[in-house]
């Protein structure tokens, strides 16, 4: 058993039912951080996160939605921050 990890899905992984990424701009690339976690599990020791670095927006998206894919993360669970350089271009969706 995965300690610190939602139980495992059939197919191995760990379940995880939302997503919550963050997209920064910073010098002249993108930092993705990104977190998961199960809603049906209390405990903060039940969700994994992590950061890239991507040199665009358009590969910040892919790695996004291939975590997404992988652990079968709706479109409605997933929430996506924007941080643009230019405070005038800043979003959340």
């Amino acid at each position: 058993m995965n300690k610190g990890l939602p139980p495992n899905s059939e197919i191995g992984h760990p379940r995880f039912t939302h997503l919550f990424a963050r997209i920064t701009e910073e010098d002249g690339g993108y930092v993705i951080q990104v977190r998961l976690h199960n809603d049906m599990i209390a405990s903060s020791d039940d969700a994994a996160w992590g950061e890239e670095i991507a040199d665009s927006i358009e590969t910040a998206s892919e790695m996004i939605a291939v975590l997404a894919t992988r652990f079968s993360i709706p479109q409605d669970r997933i929430t996506l921050e924007i941080r643009m350089e230019d405070v005038a271009e800043n979003t959340r969706h």
